[in-house]
């Protein structure tokens, strides 16, 4: 009999033998059984459309069922410390300015591809965009405060803004 089984079968074992694991431990660090059922399926999740682990034996595999969670965790810290960011300054607004829940669902998944979409950019480049749309730096200021030429902030800006363009395509095309 060979060692090596069917993906959905391995998966399947893994699940039986370590979700209770996993969501214990996603529950200790996360103190909310709801986000930590949460992610523990979206591990397995991740896991089974994985396509590297097809073929792969894994031989630690609550060491591996740990670094897929730690990832998931660590995207779900974000969007929540986003999230709140988000409802802080909402709650700066007078009473009619603000958005309905509707608005705000649709502002806050907005806000969580754009933070997504800006993480594939490399960190410099990320900066520079961030200080110009954010902060509303101009670009010779910008060059002066991270220390490189006008003409490299120009290129970051144009890869920012070209990537930018590249996830409002695929989102349209998504729909």
């Amino acid at each position: 009999m060979s060692t090596e089984k069917p993906h959905f079968q391995e998966i399947e074992t893994l699940y039986s033998d370590h979700h209770a694991w996993l969501y214990g431990w996603l529950r200790k660090k996360l103190d909310n059984r709801f986000d930590a059922a949460d992610l523990a399926q979206d591990t397995f999740l991740r896991i089974f459309t994985a396509r590297q682990i097809a073929t792969t034996t894994i031989n630690e595999p609550r060491a591996f069922l740990t670094t897929v969670a730690k990832g998931l965790l660590i995207n779900w810290y974000r969007r929540a410390a986003l999230e709140r960011a988000y409802l802080d300054a909402l709650a700066l607004l007078p009473e009619p300015q603000t958005p309905s829940p509707e608005q705000r669902l649709l502002i806050l998944e907005t806000l969580q591809e754009i933070d997504a979409m800006l993480d594939t950019l490399p960190p410099l480049v990320k900066r520079t965009f961030l200080l110009s749309q954010l902060e509303g730096m101009q670009y010779g200021d910008i060059a002066q405060h991270i220390g490189v030429s006008l003409i490299t902030v120009k290129r970051y800006m144009k890869q920012a803004f070209l990537q930018c363009l590249i996830g409002m395509n695929d989102a349209n095309g998504q729909l």
